[in-house]
């Protein structure tokens, strides 16, 4: 047998054989292990917290936005955006029922033949459907946003995770820029930003008393953070205050045959400054895109004035690093901010790792490569991720105590990191700068 092939069903076995321990009354099937599951040497607030996850799905539409891909005698007609979005949250799991969940998603980019849709499925630890947990008073909300391509789901590792430690957390599909339904990139140059401040006044408006959505009375949207990925991370720094460049605006216009639409979140517009959402109390960006082609400048920059966790991999081939990611951490000089580097990773320092069905031959390269680092174990990356994601929204959303876990030296030399097992906090570097 191919080495390929003996570990592909290897994993397979090891993901769908095991039982669970947490009913021993019913032996209910649960795989041994789930994305976003602790290796042995995860750090200290990787490990998920006391609650039950429950998840659901809503669709969303944002009426009436710019239609920017089907320009009409020479003008952008307005149209519905659809954007499904999937929600983790506290919530009371049923003796008898197991905390798992089946996802469906996809490989593959829509219109392009030579990368056709397969679908697949992977589990996760949380419950459809499950009736919420109001606990003892509101829950933070965390709003993700992933890249381009991407979707909702390829965070489960640390969206579950949140949702464990006492979080609602909100993850996007934006149209026009998943898997299923890629379409021209303007698309995604313009609506990011909009999306997510969007998805926060319809999730805020599902919380209040009376509703009737299991949101209601579940969560505080005045106490709100933004969590992008590459694409992401380009749209959750301009929603929190960062504006495009001049420069931005006149590529969206070679791009679209002259649009002027992403002007309207440019430095200094109108529209971008009435958009800032006090709500909107902290920001992680994984890998955000547009530095290195002018996307952002030191006026843009200087807008981004909350708290601020970049991460990245310091050999990010899509972002760039020195010119790209760290230039804009330097350039946020009015946002108290870290950056936590991966040494030697490139791009793929946000989503869970690759799954199964990518190791098939036969495939384009790509679909592993959407997930895969190739000098670090994604896992490990996964881990790392839900502590110091865990240790930021902790101290900015809960007022925890946490600040120990990023006063830190820059990398390792001096010993082991706080949180850290021996040995096992090197190929990390992070950086801090106040304002």
């Amino acid at each position: 047998m191919k080495p390929h092939v003996l570990f592909t069903s290897l994993l397979c076995s090891v993901v769908l054989t095991a039982t669970s321990p947490l009913s021993a009354q019913n032996q209910l099937a649960k795989p041994s292990f789930v994305f976003g599951d602790l290796l042995p040497d995860a750090p200290e607030l990787a490990a998920r917290g006391s609650s039950g996850v429950g998840v659901r799905t809503l669709k969303l539409i944002h009426a009436g936005q710019v239609d920017v891909l089907h320009p009409k005698d020479g003008k952008a007609p307005l149209y519905d955006r659809t954007l499904t979005v999937e929600v983790w949250y506290p919530a009371r799991i049923p003796a008898g029922k197991a905390e798992l969940v089946t996802y469906d998603e996809v490989m593959g980019s829509a219109n392009d033949p030579k990368r056709p849709l397969i679908p697949f499925t992977f589990q996760g630890r949380a419950l459809r459907d499950a009736d919420p947990d109001p606990g003892t008073g509101k829950y933070p909300l965390v709003i993700v946003s992933h890249g381009y391509l991407g979707s909702r789901l390829m965070f489960s590792y640390l969206t579950e995770n949140l949702a464990s430690k006492g979080y609602v957390v909100v993850s996007i599909d934006h149209a026009e820029s998943t898997y299923r339904d890629a379409a021209g990139f303007p698309s995604t140059l313009l609506n990011r930003a909009t999306d997510d401040l969007f998805v926060l006044n319809e999730v805020a408006k599902r919380s209040e008393k009376g509703t009737g959505s299991f949101l209601s009375g579940l969560l505080d949207a005045n106490n709100t953070a933004l969590v992008g990925y590459s694409m992401g991370g380009y749209g959750v720094l301009n929603a929190a205050g960062a504006g495009y460049s001049p420069q931005a605006v006149k590529l969206f216009g070679q791009m679209t045959s002259g649009s002027t639409a992403l002007q309207t979140r440019s430095t200094g517009a109108p529209e971008l400054t009435a958009s800032q959402d006090p709500r909107v109390k902290a920001v992680v960006a994984f890998a955000p895109w547009g530095m290195e082609r002018g996307v952002w400048d030191a006026d843009g920059l200087a807008g981004l004035k909350l708290p601020t966790l970049f991460i990245a991999g310091s050999k990010d081939d899509i972002s760039g690093y020195e010119k790209g990611i760290k230039a804009i951490y330097d350039g946020a000089v009015n946002a108290d901010r870290y950056m936590l580097t991966y040494l030697n990773a490139r791009h793929n320092v946000a989503p869970n790792p690759p799954p199964v069905e990518s190791l098939q031959p036969g495939l384009p390269l790509d679909e592993y490569m959407r997930y895969s680092e190739p000098a670090w174990n994604e896992r490990r990356i996964n881990n790392i991720n839900q502590h110091f994601v865990t240790a930021f929204l902790g101290m900015q959303l809960k007022k925890m105590d946490y600040g120990k876990y990023f006063d830190l030296k820059e990398n390792d030399a001096a010993g082991p990191w706080t949180g850290f097992k021996p040995r096992t906090s090197v190929g990390l570097e992070m950086r801090h700068a106040k304002p």
